[in-house]
């Protein structure tokens, strides 16, 4: 996994570099060439600033007192405190701002671009402008900022990266040893390049020293993160410590593959990830595929769902890919990660890989397995979200679990039987909507008929209404249904009718309900004209005629879902024959 994101990193982020890091920067300080301020432009949206690669990235932050070079916080920099900030705060702030400041006018004796900035830095009365600008910009004290020195950008200045990579390997020297110790032996941080006592990296192979801490993952905070970010591989529990090692030094890699791993997965967390439920699903390719071909992005977003592409359903799409239609890069992979975040670490749910035509064939499949009538009875309806499914199976699309949003997200690319828990969720559901009469849900009929065709052998499962399913209890759902629709053509709104009086007695007894439903029905018949009666009447006796006397005492949760999708299909086909009847569709979709 970790070696194809520093695959990833090699071929897409040339800017990938220990000791740099992209950073989301929000603000752009404009120092004139006699160090006096001369401006702040903010970057990016009002929430999330700007992308700005090669970030000079400090090491050993734990040791406290250090500073990120160039680029930092207004805190740090500027001095900016939230109100009443504690003392202890304050104190640590001035003296990162001093290291800070520091750096800066070391670098200044070498590059002479900087000399403007550290004449600013050395100005009490320059900052204090520019600490009150930011203050009425409203400017957070955690936001990023970088800089601009007399009309120059200094992180496009070779130089003055230059200076940055020699002072970080002369530090990183002066501090690159081995500590011996009674019973343990501490590994630092290294760049790697001395491998004469070092161990084999897990991702290069090659014997180096590893580092002893590693970059953070960012991007998690909303699936349960640190807003500081998160550590992929850390140890900081002796439990989780073997052959007397310490830290990051437990899964020994070196700083030019670390940085790789992870540049690339927070690169794809920023750009390629969508949020599902409380979790967040990350997917690339090997060769790169445009937006319009990517299967993934269908699973999504199904492509009849957006204007760009409305005369084309997903399924359509994927076939032609699977045809050769599209140009696509051939022998190509794909590659999904699930992850969240856990006290501080980075939680990695679920890894998938695969060739790109097994992934177009398990989606195409997907939607077709999920295929339904629409509840008008006259169309399919359209595919469905990945999230649409997932809500389907709870009130509130807040309280999906994350790990039943892990497990639906490899049923869905593997190919995988549902796990019946979940059409457990599907059927309480259907229940609950149906008895508050609200609309059919087509995602979670979908899902019910999907049970059923990937739990295997010839379940007789089809989108539409299959009056000869041989399963008595998808026939008492049909019974139901014409039930119903006989109650409400016989006595119009009685408000609490048949199914939200009978539904779930008749699904679970039905040996003990449909008889006495289909005795008082002779009453409803009664009421009605002549023509609609002996309608009524022939399609009760021809559903009675398909279950003949095995009306089921009780039934199970299988047998349950069948005689849901029984109710719903034969509903759906009753609309599409009475072309919408308002007295059959005015009140909700249910009835």
């Amino acid at each position: 996994m970790l070696n194809q994101l520093v695959e990833y990193a090699r071929n897409n982020l040339a800017d990938s570099e220990p000791g740099f890091t992209t950073r989301t920067v929000r603000w752009l300080v404009e120092v004139a060439a006699d160090g006096r301020f001369v401006n702040i432009v903010p970057l990016g949206d009002d929430k999330k600033g700007e992308q700005t690669p090669k970030c000079p990235e400090m090491h050993n932050m734990v040791a406290g007192g250090r500073a990120h070079f160039l680029v930092e916080t207004l805190q740090t920099v500027a001095l900016l405190c939230k109100p009443n900030e504690e003392v202890g705060k304050v104190d640590s702030a001035r003296k990162k701002q001093s290291f800070f400041s520091k750096m800066v006018r070391q670098a200044a004796t070498e590059t002479q671009l900087l000399q403007p900035l550290a004449l600013f830095l050395g100005d009490g009365g320059q900052q204090d402008l520019l600490r009150e600008r930011l203050t009425t910009e409203k400017a957070k004290p955690t936001d990023w900022l970088r800089w601009r020195v007399a009309g120059v950008d200094p992180l496009q200045q070779q130089p003055v990266l230059d200076w940055w990579r020699t002072w970080r390997e002369t530090d990183l020297t002066g501090k690159n040893k081995v500590e011996e110790k009674p019973k343990r032996k501490r590994v630092v941080e290294s760049t790697g390049d001395d491998a004469s006592d070092g161990m084999i990296c897990f991702l290069s192979g090659e014997k180096l020293l590893p580092v002893s801490t590693q970059p953070k993952v960012t991007g998690l905070s909303g699936v349960g993160g640190l807003g500081t970010g998160d550590v992929m591989a850390g140890f900081d529990k002796a439990a989780f410590c073997s052959f007397g090692l310490e830290q990051a030094s437990n899964a020994a890699m070196g700083e030019k593959s670390v940085r790789g791993y992870v540049d690339g997965m927070n690169h794809l967390i920023k750009n390629y990830s969508r949020k599902l439920a409380n979790v967040l699903v990350v997917h690339w390719f090997k060769e790169v595929v445009r937006v319009e071909d990517d299967p993934l992005a269908f699973l999504l977003e199904p492509p009849e769902l957006t204007e760009a592409a409305a005369q084309n359903t997903a399924k359509q799409i994927l076939e032609s890919l699977r045809m050769g239609q599209r140009s696509v890069p051939g022998n190509n992979r794909y590659f999904a990660m699930t992850l969240s975040g856990a006290s501080g670490r980075v939680m990695v749910r679920d890894w998938m890989e695969g060739s790109f035509e097994e992934l177009v064939a398990r989606i195409e499949l997907w939607f077709s397995d999920l295929e339904i009538v629409a509840r008008d009875g006259t169309r399919l309806a359209y595919d469905p979200k990945f999230m649409a499914v997932c809500g389907a199976l709870v009130r509130d699309l807040k309280d999906f679990p994350a790990p039943s949003a892990t497990t639906l997200w490899r049923v869905a690319l593997a190919g995988l039987p549902i796990p019946q828990p979940l059409v457990a969720q599907a059927l309480s559901r259907f229940r609950t909507d149906l008895i508050d009469d609200k609309p059919f849900n087509h995602a979670r009929m979908g899902l019910i008929k999907a049970y059923f065709i990937r739990k295997g052998g010839n379940h007789n499962m089809t989108a539409y209404l299959n009056k000869e399913h041989p399963e008595p209890a998808y026939q008492c759902g049909r019974l139901l249904a014409m039930l119903a629709g006989l109650q409400r053509a016989a006595l119009g709104d009685v408000g609490a009718g048949v199914v939200q009086r009978y539904y779930v007695a008749a699904s679970q007894t039905p040996g003990l309900t449909l008889g006495r439903l289909v005795a008082n029905a002779k009453n409803h018949l009664g009421k009605l004209k002549g023509g609609l009666a002996f309608w009524y009447e022939g399609e009760i006796a021809a559903i009675m005629s398909q279950i003949q006397d095995r009306i089921p005492a009780t039934l199970d949760l299988e047998k349950q879902s069948l005689f849901a999708l029984g109710y719903y299909q034969q509903i759906a086909a009753n609309r599409a024959g009475k072309n919408n009847d308002t007295n059959e569709t005015s009140k909700g979709d249910n009835q």
